[in-house]
């Protein structure tokens, strides 16, 4: 039996797990990898590729990288590669209804949630960031809505304290590499049918942007903490503490909850124990924190450079 040909489409670094193990699939034969071009990066602005293509280029697999794939004479390209299935994960553009239509098997995506919960761009880190107990992968066929197509197979982890953002995408994109080479043959085999996604339960996990990890202190500390570990690598978690003439950056890198209370951004306490901030609903103890440009360090060394008296507030 012939190899089921495949497209592959992805730009992101969650794209790289299930690139490489369908690569190492003797019943799958990967045509092309379509990902995005390369961007300028750094201060010089050298052009970077993406993780992808890094990857295909280390597989010797063909790559395309169209500045538009609804660009008629990419779809012709693909057209004339004749997949029979087109597999799509954080590619990065929407695409067009004569793309989703080209294969026979359609085009199946790996998203990193429970539909339908956390469509969108970032599931990732707003699961952790509302406190979700657990999170997953989902494979689902492509239609022209955001993360609205039908689903084949779910698959859950739980989300645990010591997970950031980082550790739980690496765990998903291993998870969603083997939901996908698991699906794949059972789908295409008829024995697995697309079900319909809940039509209640939906929500939107919008774009991160570089304020989100700015630290509200009359949230809960239980909210600021699972804000901090969400947003961890990036943004970040940070805040400003009222220092003259200016106020100074400080981004917090580990916290911990402590029950503790007083005016949301007062300083309780700044000893070797750590820096305890008072929030909405008890404090967070700052274990490691840095001034903008400074280093990351200790609260007990950080605080014998630079000392917070108690009273001091963040904003």
């Amino acid at each position: 039996m012939a190899p089921l040909r495949i497209i592959f489409m992805g730009t992101a670094e969650l794209s790289c797990a299930s690139l490489k193990k369908l690569s190492c699939d003797a019943t799958l034969k990967l045509v092309a990898v379509v990902t995005q071009p390369d961007k300028p990066k750094g201060r010089d602005l050298k052009l970077t590729p993406s993780p992808v293509k890094v990857l295909a280029e280390q597989l010797n697999l063909p790559v395309l990288q169209p500045l538009k794939a609804r660009d008629e004479s990419f779809i012709s390209q693909l057209r004339v590669l004749q997949p029979d299935l087109i597999v799509v994960i954080a590619y990065g553009q929407i695409l067009p209804q004569s793309i989703l239509d080209l294969a026979p098997h359609g085009c199946l995506n790996v998203h990193t949630s429970i539909l339908p919960k956390y469509r969108g761009a970032a599931p990732i880190q707003w699961a952790i960031a509302d406190g979700e107990p657990e999170t997953g992968v989902t494979v689902m066929k492509m239609d022209a809505g955001l993360d609205t197509g039908p689903v084949l197979t779910m698959r859950t982890t739980p989300i645990l304290p010591t997970d950031d953002s980082q550790i739980l995408h690496d765990r998903l994109a291993q998870l969603g590499a083997e939901l996908l080479t698991e699906t794949i043959p059972a789908y295409v085999a008829g024995n697995i049918q697309p079900q319909p996604q809940p039509a209640t339960g939906s929500t939107y996990a919008a774009k991160i942007k570089k304020e989100d990890g700015q630290i509200d202190w009359n949230r809960l500390a239980v909210e600021n903490w699972n804000r901090l570990r969400a947003f961890t690598p990036w943004p970040g978690a940070f805040t400003f503490l009222q220092t003259e003439p200016k106020p100074m950056l400080l981004k917090i890198q580990r916290v911990e909850v402590v029950e503790q209370s007083g005016e949301p951004g007062a300083v309780l306490s700044a000893d070797k124990t750590g820096l305890v901030v008072a929030c909405g609903k008890d404090a967070l103890r700052i274990l490691e924190l840095q001034r903008e440009g400074g280093k990351r360090l200790p609260a007990e060394a950080f605080l014998a450079g630079f000392p917070i008296k108690v009273g001091a507030v963040f904003r």
